[in-house]
């Protein structure tokens, strides 16, 4: 039995329809979802199977180590708005969960090192992509708390051994945003 290819599959939906969300419900989320999720990200492809990613759920006790830290970066930055400083916190310590994600650190050989981030970044696509077939939201957060040392020290890592590559924060969608993407005809090139 052939395929209707005009017919998007289950996969093809979830890949176009996911986005990232940034606020969520505070309902919990089922270990059993994340720890499905973990799965199909161990299922990313990767060179040479490095298999270099690390996922850190982070719980309460770690997120909140990291708030002084916020409030550093807030004052370095001349930001002392309660507000501002309470949206920031609240990025740290509101979504259901947040996970830490690392790709190994290979000092040695700079064309691994850039094979394992990619082969990292595939592994959190998967696992965003599990999420959002859960009915989960998700987003990949790069801020500045992800590259300072209080996040390594909050999760007890060598910067030396594991590079953060970001945070994702994991919930149930209180909104998900609709997004505009390009056409295309402004991605996809045939060459001769």
């Amino acid at each position: 039995m052939e395929k209707d290819a005009t017919q998007p599959s289950q996969v093809q939906q979830n890949l176009i329809s996911r986005r990232s969300v940034f606020s969520y419900k505070a309902d919990a989320v089922d270990q059993a979802c994340l720890e499905q999720a973990f799965e199909a990200a161990r299922h990313a492809p990767c060179h040479r199977q490095t298999h270099p990613w690390r996922f850190y759920v982070m719980g309460p006790e770690t997120r909140a180590s990291l708030l002084p830290e916020v409030d550093r970066m807030l004052a370095a930055n001349g930001e002392p708005d309660p507000e501002i400083r309470e949206n920031a916190h609240g990025k740290i310590m509101l979504p259901p969960r947040l996970v830490a994600v690392t790709s190994a650190r290979s000092p040695d050989d700079a064309f691994r090192e850039e094979e394992d981030y990619a082969a990292t970044v595939c592994a959190i696509q998967n696992f965003v992509l599990s999420l959002w077939d859960q009915g989960l939201g998700a987003q990949w957060s790069t801020g500045s708390i992800t590259r300072g040392d209080a996040a390594y020290r909050a999760l007890d890592l060598d910067p030396a051994e594991e590079r953060i590559i970001g945070f994702i924060k994991v919930g149930y969608a209180a909104e998900v945003p609709q997004r505009r993407k390009k056409p295309l005809e402004a991605i996809r090139f045939y060459r001769p």
